[in-house]
């Protein structure tokens, strides 16, 4: 097929603003599923997904659509609208040419709208306005439409309407596409040789790692030996093919096309996103890749039984060829035995990590409380290290500075929620910045805010004092110094790392009392009198003492002298007194698991 009849899109959005919906629509309109074959959310394949109602992965797919007695082909790629996987939404952005910037006219313009929008003109795509939900009797669609034209600075008539439940403007849209983003081109147009990006990957246990493609001069075809330009690595191309949306097997794909190559090859760490496929016989240049995502949330993963650890190390490796942004590393624990330490993108991009080991892999988990990254100059050395682990975290005497990431926000708010909305942030110690009218009579308001405060149920409580209303988008800023400390929790005189944390110093007494109350009410007694303690900035700030377990050493008695009593009471204090200083307080695997999982409660 000429490219000139080829159109590659994505479409970008805030959260729920239904662009798996709209998505079904073309689909069915281009007649590429069957109507009897639909089924809601077709492009999201995991279970997880369809559960949740959100998008996760990537999905590209191809359209065959008549237009003017003309055949086009058009590749769409779906993107996840959280914030979590905006990763996910830059790649996609860098192998289209245009998207639909899609706003919910009962929502109008939210937070992520804005992210997204920046991220489309970063890479100078064309950009198509659609209003969606205008069937809803919520709709606001001329308020909304009002929004978008000041927002792009387009014409009213340029914002396209439309509905993805009843199909309403899809037709609409569907030409807009064709007329108005650009075909692809080709850089180099007269050699023989070949070059695509690799956007995404996936694995299969029989054919190996599946590269997503968007293939931008030439034609590479099956059986073509080709060449990791980063890797260095060689291959063949056992089957090339495109999405539809399941995957058809095609002899070549030209230059413009978006498809898949299957490589065979099993290692991980050879393919990597952003990495240029070229002829290995005639190569070209590689292309400018995309910037290595930067993890932000750490926590430690491990096996329930260390019989599993071999398991689990497959089961991250395999996750890994599907999800490049996720990195591990192994480390021990003294308590909680051998597991890894992994890097994700946000605590949603954790949430589903550790849900999808335990269904797909079947594997018993202990995931340990999520921290960040802090960068720590020593007193004595001067040196300055970096710590994702809090019981590496040194003692405040130690330290001459510690600076810790910090994010740039946004939300957008109607005026009601302000107050709460103002009060949330400032117990999250953020700084706010400007505050503006937006739209149709709501705020704007700019913040900056440590990131480990984010990680502290931030999202949730602003949907919740909001009504849900409010939208949150932000992106990773620079290192600030910081004002934390590591808080130890101390079991018996003995500090336990997986209990360890690093809190704000104006908080620290407060989570001390609430973590040793929460070990209180979770800890079975023991044979002996258990302290349990916060410890931090060299110092105990919040103690409780568990009472021992007592017999009643007298029970069998029956009458007779006081003293036969008393000496029995005497032997048993004096038991109790050498069990004291030899005994060992016992920590169940279900109390880490409780005291972990509830550790903001």
């Amino acid at each position: 097929m000429d490219r000139r009849h080829i159109r590659n899109f994505s479409i970008i959005a805030h959260i729920d603003h239904g662009k798996s919906t709209l998505a079904d629509r073309m689909l069915e309109l281009t007649h590429t599923i069957e109507k009897r074959k639909m089924h809601e959310q077709v492009l999201d394949s995991m279970e997880l997904e369809r559960e949740r109602g959100i998008t996760i992965k990537m999905q590209p797919v191809r359209m065959h659509y008549q237009y003017q007695g003309e055949e086009y082909l058009i590749n769409l790629i779906d993107t996840p609208g959280h914030i979590d996987f905006s990763y996910e939404v830059s790649r996609a952005l860098k192998a289209v040419e245009g998207t639909l910037l899609l706003v919910d006219a009962t929502q109008g313009v939210q937070a992520q709208t804005l992210t997204t929008l920046q991220m489309a003109r970063d890479h100078g795509l064309t950009i198509i306005p659609v209003l969606s939900k205008i069937d809803s009797p919520l709709a606001r669609v001329d308020e909304v439409r009002e929004e978008v034209v000041l927002l792009l600075g387009v014409a009213p008539e340029d914002v396209i309407l439309v509905s993805g439940r009843t199909g309403e403007g899809v037709p609409d849209l569907l030409e807009a596409i064709v007329n108005r983003i650009p075909h692809p081109t080709e850089e180099f147009t007269d050699t023989k040789s070949a070059r695509a990006l690799i956007f995404d990957f996936s694995y299969s246990n029989h054919r190996g790692v599946i590269l997503y493609v968007r293939v931008l001069d030439g034609k590479i075809r099956k059986g073509s030996e080709l060449l990791f330009s980063a890797a260095k690595e060689k291959f063949f191309a056992i089957e090339t093919g495109y999405f539809a949306p399941g995957e058809v097997a095609k002899e070549e794909l030209i230059a413009g096309e978006i498809g898949y190559i299957v490589t065979g090859i099993k290692r991980p760490g050879v393919a990597g996103v952003g990495d240029t496929v070229t002829l290995f016989r005639d190569q070209l240049p590689a292309l400018h890749g995309y910037q290595k995502p930067r993890p932000v949330v750490w926590a430690s993963i491990f096996p329930e039984s260390q019989d599993d650890l071999a398991m689990l190390r497959q089961a991250l490796e395999r996750l890994q060829l599907s999800d490049s942004s996720l990195s591990f590393e192994e480390e021990a624990s003294g308590t909680l035995g051998r597991g890894f330490r992994c890097g994700f993108l946000g605590m949603l991009h954790l949430e589903i990590i550790t849900e999808r080991l335990r269904r797909e892999f079947d594997l018993d988990l202990v995931v340990t409380t999520p921290t960040i990254t802090y960068e720590v100059t020593y007193a004595r050395t001067k040196k300055t290290e970096i710590i994702y682990s809090p019981a590496l975290f040194p003692d405040d005497g130690m330290m001459s500075s510690v600076r810790e990431p910090w994010i740039a926000g946004s939300i957008i708010t109607p005026p009601d929620y302000m107050g709460p909305v103002t009060q949330l942030l400032y117990e999250h110690e953020a700084q706010t910045g400007d505050t503006d009218i937006f739209g149709d009579n709501r705020f704007k308001v700019e913040f900056h805010m440590p990131l480990r405060e984010l990680m502290r149920g931030f999202f949730d409580q602003l949907k919740s004092i909001s009504s849900g209303f409010a939208s949150l988008s932000y992106e990773i800023g620079e290192y600030r110094d910081a004002e934390v400390v590591r808080l130890d929790i101390l079991v018996g005189g003995e500090s336990v790392p997986a209990f360890c944390r690093v809190v704000s110093k104006r908080r620290v007494q407060e989570d001390a009392e609430a973590a040793v109350e929460k070990l209180y009410k979770t800890l079975p007694r023991q044979m002996i009198v258990v302290k349990i303690q916060g410890k931090a900035m060299g110092r105990i700030i919040s103690s409780r003492s568990l009472s021992a377990l007592k017999k009643d050493v007298t029970g069998y008695l029956y009458g007779g002298d006081i003293t036969r009593k008393m000496k029995l009471r005497e032997k048993q204090k004096k038991g109790k007194k050498k069990m004291q200083e030899l005994g060992k307080v016992n920590i169940p695997p279900e109390v880490y698991i409780k005291m972990i999982r509830s550790s903001d409660d």
